[in-house]
């Protein structure tokens, strides 16, 4: 089974909260409660999310967490790099050298095939069509397709 990482489900569930805050300040408490999530796990997310330049932080007494950009500028490739890094479905089709079959092996270029599409269907979505309601919005293009040779 292909899945991304629950911190990286709960990242989308935070910039979420974030873009429906319209641009607020909000504490990491708040986003917490927003989301329904436990501060740390909160904490941790904004501080990656922040280091990856999808959130921006403010300190101080009326500090706290902006999402970077408009939800429609942040594609849904973009928080899953900044959780999990380089979108990749084996080793090899995200950095080559890593494995020692590499030289001789037969299906590398069909997984380097297969992970760019799935890249491009993640980089199809939005941050803004994920806060659409279920079934409003076609998210994935359709048909997803991959060629194989």
């Amino acid at each position: 089974m292909l899945r991304v990482s629950k911190l990286t489900d709960y990242a989308t569930v935070v910039m979420t909260v974030l873009a429906e805050s319209a641009g607020e300040v909000l504490s990491a408490q708040g986003v917490a409660e927003r989301a329904r999530l436990e501060l740390p796990t909160v904490a941790k997310l904004l501080k990656q999310l922040t280091h990856a330049g999808l959130v921006t932080s403010f300190r101080g007494v009326n500090g706290g967490y902006r999402i970077a950009r408009a939800p429609d500028a942040i594609t849904v490739a973009e928080i899953v790099i900044a959780m999990e890094g380089p979108i990749g479905m084996t080793e090899c089709s995200a950095h080559s050298g890593l494995c020692g079959h590499e030289p001789h092996c037969g299906v590398r270029g069909n997984w380097q095939q297969i992970n760019q599409a799935i890249e491009t269907a993640l980089r199809s979505v939005s941050l803004a069509d994920m806060l659409k309601p279920q079934g409003s919005a076609r998210l994935i293009p359709t048909p997803l397709r991959v060629a194989l040779v």
